[in-house]
């Protein structure tokens, strides 16, 4: 006798994807916090043991997230991240082919508040990375603070993170054996504060070191920009010079995370909440543009090429825009 199985209801299905999205903000907002208690708190229990030898594991791999980290493909390809990719969802596309025998640094814009097609378009193997690049290994740079939490530095590292500093980045571009991609978000936390639906404003203009770093290691430099990255989150107002962003802005100099006051829905209900919105968010990555190697390149050198790559980085976004419904009159805006 044969026995069919009946497919899952979509409501369980809406169900698993909200709770994927929800374990990944937590993973993200409150991890670390838990990380770091659990590792004291485990020092005043009969259980010592375990946070002692972590701590003397910590000491022999210090040097393990600048070199490259260490990423657990179980972890990338888990069934959870294809049901966050589903939840909004999210999908990655490429533009051209990325010889595997190069390394690349790839430009990701914009952040957004919390960079979900960044993490999960490099991070995880829900939108199909390995298989639209092939040979190629991904790395995404992330701020270097969150390397020192135990525990929570191996959970960044299965996944393919990295500290976000010129060392770390270097290691990845000097690889000789090549197919590596280092992914790093140019706005950084500073550019989340940006973030909101309808803004196309890019923390860009002045940002030249990952360009004086492609230069250096002869990397060719690879455009992404991800349409609906700034769509998920409403965020209280804060313009330029406003009192808030001036208290946001201070708190980022001291802390070197940004804090934007953002909401959306809620787990249960639709009306407000930490949930991100479902919009889709898609990621296309543009051609590689070639860079001649320098060890130390001028500033007018470094000024050329960063303008070719604006100038790169806004075709892409005028080519693209209008298979992603946004409107004509939208343009790019660096500052």
């Amino acid at each position: 006798m044969k026995i069919e199985f009946a497919p899952r209801s979509v409501p369980l299905q809406r169900r698993l994807q909200t709770a994927s999205v929800a374990q990944w903000i937590f993973s993200f907002l409150g991890l670390a916090q838990c990380c770091t208690a659990a590792f004291i708190g485990l020092l005043f229990t009969r259980f010592w043991l375990v946070s002692a030898l972590y701590a003397a594991w910590w000491l022999v791999d210090r040097e393990k997230p600048s070199k490259g980290g260490r990423r657990i493909r179980a972890l990338r390809s888990c069934v959870v991240w294809r049901y966050m990719r589903d939840y909004f969802p999210i999908t990655l596309v490429k533009t051209a082919e990325l010889d595997p025998r190069r390394n690349y640094l790839v430009g990701f814009h914009p952040h957004g508040v919390l960079a979900a097609g960044a993490f999960l378009n490099f991070c995880t193997e829900a939108s199909g990375f390995s298989e639209l690049f092939p040979g190629i290994t991904p790395h995404l740079m992330m701020l270097s603070l969150w390397f020192r939490v135990p525990f929570f530095r191996d959970y960044l590292m299965s996944g393919g993170l990295i500290p976000s500093d010129k060392e770390s980045a270097s290691y990845v571009l000097q690889r000789p054996e090549g197919g590596n991609l280092l992914a790093i978000i140019v706005g950084g936390a500073q550019e989340a504060l940006d973030a909101r639906p309808g803004s196309f404003t890019l923390l860009l203009k002045n940002r030249k070191g990952f360009v004086r770093l492609a230069i250096q290691n002869g990397t060719p430099l690879v455009p992404a920009f991800s349409f609906g990255e700034n769509d998920l989150f409403d965020q209280v107002e804060n313009p330029r010079g406003s009192c808030l962003r001036r208290i946001q802005h201070f708190l980022q100099q001291i802390m070197g995370i940004s804090l934007p006051l953002f909401h959306a829905r809620g787990i249960f209900q639709y009306s407000f909440g930490l949930m991100p919105y479902r919009r889709p968010i898609c990621t296309v990555v543009g051609k590689p543009i070639p860079v001649q190697k320098k060890y130390k390149p001028s500033d007018e050198e470094v000024d050329r090429v960063h303008q070719k790559y604006l100038d790169e980085l806004y075709e892409l976004f005028e080519k693209h825009k209008a298979t992603y419904n946004v409107p004509e009159y939208c343009h790019l805006e660096f500052v």
